[in-house]
């Protein structure tokens, strides 16, 4: 299956079914098969492992993670691409398919997908559980995002995203791309941009060049985060104005929680001068800051 999926295949299998892509759902299928063999490469995928796939589509990168690992959970919100997944993965004994949208909110994973990845690691407690998946675009953000605000999380994700997106989660202060997503992933992950797609490896093809990133989650930093969920919360409230000085910033999102000289000690314990911007903190400034706040405002939540 997996050697097929060209354009003549793909387009030669919707007139027979009777569809088209769908845009809003970001249906852009991977036609190279050389990347998609990059792809699951970089996954450094082994025969203990359990993958979640989110973006079915019509079950090629599927065919091929299925050969490698003991399970693949995999999501497919269109009904029709979800019945030609099940046609040709057919046979694939290890192959959970799920007809079903993977957000159950743009702040939450829906609850079904993660308890199927479940079922499969509690069947093995030495095995290690992956995210690999050509991510429809549209959906790209919130699912690395969430994937990270649980109590479980995968070892690593490898996937297909927008050029831009990739270049926010791997981007450095004081750089334009730097942003509350470059805080949150890189506290808690290793990032590594495989390598850029251009718009002829998609059918249809998008109207922006993709990238195929690597993320591996750090143990270690992720217990250096005393409350996840403040830190995620904080790191967003203070880039919602990201050009404002941060003392005012800070003023303005705990202003009935902090008092200008609780702002102004904070900021001269940390040694940062009254021009400081967010943008110009790295993650582990970012991180005290967040710590030096919570101590003082342990109940603010937006």
């Amino acid at each position: 299956m997996s050697s097929r999926q060209t354009v003549s295949f793909l387009m030669q299998r919707f007139r027979e079914i009777g569809i088209r892509p769908v845009t809003r759902r970001g249906q852009n299928f991977l036609i190279d098969h050389n990347l998609l063999q990059v792809l699951v490469d970089a996954a450094e995928l082994t025969p203990q492992d359990v993958v979640l796939e989110v973006g079915t589509g019509t079950g090629a990168l599927t065919a091929l993670i299925a050969q490698r690992v003991t399970a693949v959970v995999t999501v497919e919100i269109d009904r029709h691409l979800f019945a030609l997944a099940s046609e040709q993965l057919l046979g694939q004994p290890n192959v959970t398919l799920l007809c079903l949208d993977a957000l159950a909110s743009k702040n939450r994973l829906e609850p079904r997908v993660l308890e199927a990845v479940a079922q499969h690691t509690q069947q093995a407690p030495s095995c290690q559980w992956k995210l690999v998946a050509n991510l429809p675009f549209n959906v790209a953000t919130p699912v690395l995002s969430n994937l990270l605000a649980g109590p479980v999380v995968p070892s690593t994700m490898t996937v297909t995203i927008q050029k831009e997106l990739a270049e926010r989660i791997a981007a450095a202060p004081q750089t334009k791309a730097y942003s509350a997503l470059s805080l949150w992933i890189q506290s808690q992950c290793h990032v590594r941009i495989v390598r850029m797609l251009p718009p002829a490896v998609f059918w249809p093809r998008p109207k922006v060049t993709g990238a195929m990133i690597h993320l591996v989650v750090d143990a270690d930093r992720r217990q250096g985060i005393a409350d996840l969920g403040y830190w995620h919360q904080f790191v967003r409230a203070v880039f919602l104005q990201r050009r404002k000085f941060l003392r005012t910033v800070l003023l303005s999102t705990f202003k009935r929680r902090l008092s200008k000289a609780d702002v102004d000690a904070i900021l001269e314990q940390l040694g940062l001068g009254p021009s400081t911007r967010a943008e110009q903190l790295d993650v582990a400034t970012m991180r005290s800051l967040c710590e030096a706040v919570r101590a003082k405002a342990p109940d603010w939540r937006r």
